[in-house]
C-alpha cells in the first residue's frame, strides 16, 4: 500500500468515526469538510475522501447532489446512503434503478416454475424466510433503508407492473419486501405500512403450514376492522393474499379442513377457519379486478360455494377413501366391483358448474387434484380432469399450479401408457390451454419426462399438436427442438441390434422343414 493510500484510509476511517457522534457539531464538522474538499471530487485519488463525508451527512445539501446526477461517473461512484437522497426527489433515476432488479426477480421465479432439467426445485418448496433472503428482495430493501417515500415509490411500481401484467409475482414481492424490512426492523417503514400486522400473521401460518384459531382470530380481526375512509387498504391487503404463496396455502389448508370435517361427519359451513380462509381466497382472487377497477370493497363469497359446492366436493372425497379402503379389504370380486362403480361415476353436477361460475371454487377444485396426483389415485384424478378446463378465468391453467400437477404426474409415469389416462390428461384438459404459451411449457416439460412410455401413435400426435408455430416464443421452439433431439437419440439406442449369426456352428447343415399345409 502506498502512502497516499494508507493516509486516504486513516483519513476515511477518521470521518467515519466522526459519523458515528451525534449532535450539531458533528453536522458542522462534516459541513465543513465537505466544502473544503467537494472542489476536488473529480480526482479519482481524493474521490472516496469526498464519498466517506457525503455517505455520513444525513442531510446533503441540493446544490452537491445535483453535481452528482449529472456526472454519471460521479454517480455510479456513490454510495447507496447517498444516493437514497437523489432517489426521493428523482422518481425516474430510481425506476431506473429498480427495473433491472424487478425484472431479475421474475426471471428468476419463471425459471423455477419452467425449469425442465432439475426436478428437486420445487417452486413452493422453500419457506417464507428463504425466500426473502433471495438477492433482489435483499438489494431493495438495502435501497429502501428507512426511507417511507422510496418504499412507497416501489410499491406504487408493484401496483403499476402487477396491472399491466397481471403478474402474480410482483404481489409476492410485495409481500417479501415488507417481511424483510420486518426482518431488519425498520421500524419507520413496517409501524406505518398498515398491512404490517396482518402479512406477518399470513407469513407465520405459511411458514408453520397451519393456521390456529388464536391467528384466524388476528387475521379475521384485520379484515374486520377496515374502517370506512381507509378501505384502500384493501388493495394492499388483496395484493398479500393474491401471493402465489398465499394462495397455495390458502387452499392447501382448505383440502386438509374439508377432509377433517369428513372424518368427523360436520357441515363446512360451521367451521369459522375455513369460512375465513375462503373469504380470503376471494379477496386474493379479486386483487387485480380491485385494483384496476379502484373499487375497494371486499368481495361478497358466495354462499351456495359453502353449502352445495364444498358438500360436492367433499362428496368426491369420500367416493375416493371408500374405494382406497375397497382395494384394501379381503379379495371379494362382486362386491369390490359394485363398490368401485358406485364411487368411480360422473362427477357431482354441482362440482362443474360451480367451477365455471366462482374462482374460489376453481381454486379448491384444483387443489383436490393436486391431492388426488400426489396419493397416486387413478379414478379420482380421471374423473377431475375430465372438467378441470372448464375453471373460472382459466385459473387452472396458471403457472403455479401447472408446475405442481406436471412435477406429480411425473412420478407416476407408469399412467402413461393406458389410453384412458392419455384421453383425460391430454385431450381433455391439456388440449384446451394450448393457444397459451405458458401451457405448451408445461406439456414440453412433461413429455420432457414421460415421452418414453407413451403409446408411439399418441407421442406423434402430441408432438404435432404441441409443434410451435411464430406466435410461440423463443423458449418454447428452443425447447420442442431438444424434445425432439431426445427423443430420436433414445430411439437410435434402443433400436434392437442385428442378431449375430455364426455361419460354422453345426446347426448351420440342418435343413428347415417345409411349412406343413392341411389340404381337404
Amino acid at each position: 500500500m502506498s502512502v497516499v493510500e494508507a493516509l486516504r484510509e486513516k483519513l476515511v476511517n477518521h470521518i467515519n468515526d466522526i459519523g458515528k457522534l451525534e449532535g450539531k457539531e458533528r453536522d458542522q464538522k462534516l459541513k465543513e469538510l465537505l466544502q473544503k474538499s467537494f472542489p476536488v471530487i473529480k480526482v479519482k485519488a481524493m474521490r472516496p475522501i469526498v464519498m466517506a463525508i457525503l455517505k455520513n451527512i444525513p442531510q446533503i445539501e441540493d446544490h452537491y447532489l445535483k453535481v452528482l446526477v449529472r456526472d454519471r461517473e460521479l454517480y455510479n461512484d456513490t454510495d447507496t446512503e447517498v444516493k437514497r437522497q437523489i432517489w426521493k426527489d428523482n422518481q425516474s433515476l430510481f425506476g431506473d434503478e429498480v427495473s433491472p432488479l424487478l425484472s431479475q426477480y421474475i426471471t428468476e421465479k419463471e425459471n423455477v416454475l419452467f425449469d425442465h432439467q432439475n426436478l428437486s426445485t420445487q417452486f413452493f418448496g422453500p419457506s417464507p424466510k428463504v425466500r426473502r433472503q433471495g438477492e433482489v428482495v435483499q438489494k431493495l430493501a438495502h435501497m429502501i433503508g428507512n426511507s417511507v417515500k422510496l418504499y412507497d415509490m416501489v410499491l406504487q411500481f408493484l401496483r403499476t407492473l402487477f396491472l399491466r401484467t397481471r403478474i402474480v409475482h410482483y404481489c409476492t414481492l410485495r409481500a417479501e419486501l415488507l417481511m424483510a424490512l420486518h426482518d431488519l426492523e425498520v421500524q419507520d417503514i413496517i409501524s406505518i405500512d398498515p398491512c404490517h400486522k396482518f402479512t406477518w400473521c399470513l407469513d407465520a401460518c405459511i411458514r408453520e403450514k397451519n393456521v390456529d384459531i388464536k391467528r384466524s382470530r388476528e387475521l379475521q380481526g384485520f379484515l374486520d376492522n377496515v374502517k370506512r375512509g381507509q378501505e384502500q387498504v384493501l388493495g394492499d391487503l388483496s395484493m398479500t393474499l393474491c401471493d402465489p404463496y398465499a394462495i397455495n396455502f390458502l387452499a392447501l389448508s382448505a383440502i386438509k379442513i374439508l377432509q377433517h370435517l369428513i372424518h368427523n361427519e360436520t357441515m363446512p359451513r360451521d367451521n369459522t377457519i375455513l369460512i375465513l380462509l375462503l373469504r380470503m381466497l376471494a379477496l386474493g382472487l379479486s386483487a387485480w379486478v380491485m385494483i384496476d377497477s379502484q373499487e375497494f370493497k371486499e368481495p361478497k363469497l358466495d354462499s351456495q360455494v359453502v353449502t352445495k359446492f364444498l358438500p360436492a366436493l367433499m362428496n368426491l372425497m369420500v367416493d375416493d377413501q371408500v374405494r382406497q379402503l375397497s382395494g384394501k379389504l379381503p379379495p371379494d370380486e362382486r362386491e369390490a366391483a359394485i363398490t368401485i362403480i358406485e364411487h368411480a361415476g360422473p362427477l357431482p353436477d354441482a362440482v362443474e358448474a360451480y367451477i365455471q361460475d366462482s374462482t374460489v371454487a376453481s381454486i379448491l377444485a384444483m387443489y383436490y387434484t393436486l391431492h388426488v396426483a400426489k396419493a397416486k389415485d387413478r379414478v379420482g384424478l380421471l374423473r377431475i380432469l375430465t372438467v378441470l378446463a372448464n375453471c373460472k378465468d382459466d385459473r387452472a391453467f396458471e403457472d403455479p399450479f401447472l408446475h405442481s400437477l406436471v412435477h406429480l404426474l411425473i412420478n407416476n409415469p407408469d399412467e402413461f401408457q393406458a389410453e384412458d389416462f392419455c384421453t383425460a390428461l391430454f385431450d381433455e384438459f391439456f388440449s384446451a390451454g394450448l393457444q397459451r404459451d405458458n401451457v405448451t411449457r408445461h406439456l414440453l416439460k412433461l413429455l420432457w419426462y414421460v415421452h418414453h412410455k407413451l403409446p408411439a401413435s399418441r407421442l406423434h400426435t402430441l408432438l404435432k399438436t404441441v409443434a410451435p408455430t411464430q406466435q410461440h416464443s423463443e423458449k418454447v421452439h428452443n425447447l420442442y427442438k431438444l424434445l425432439q433431439e431426445k427423443i430420436s437419440s433414445q430411439e437410435e439406442t434402443t433400436v434392437q441390434p442385428e442378431m449375430d449369426i455364426d455361419i460354422n456352428s453345426p446347426l448351420m447343415s440342418v435343413p428347415t422343414p417345409a411349412p406343413y399345409h392341411h389340404i381337404i
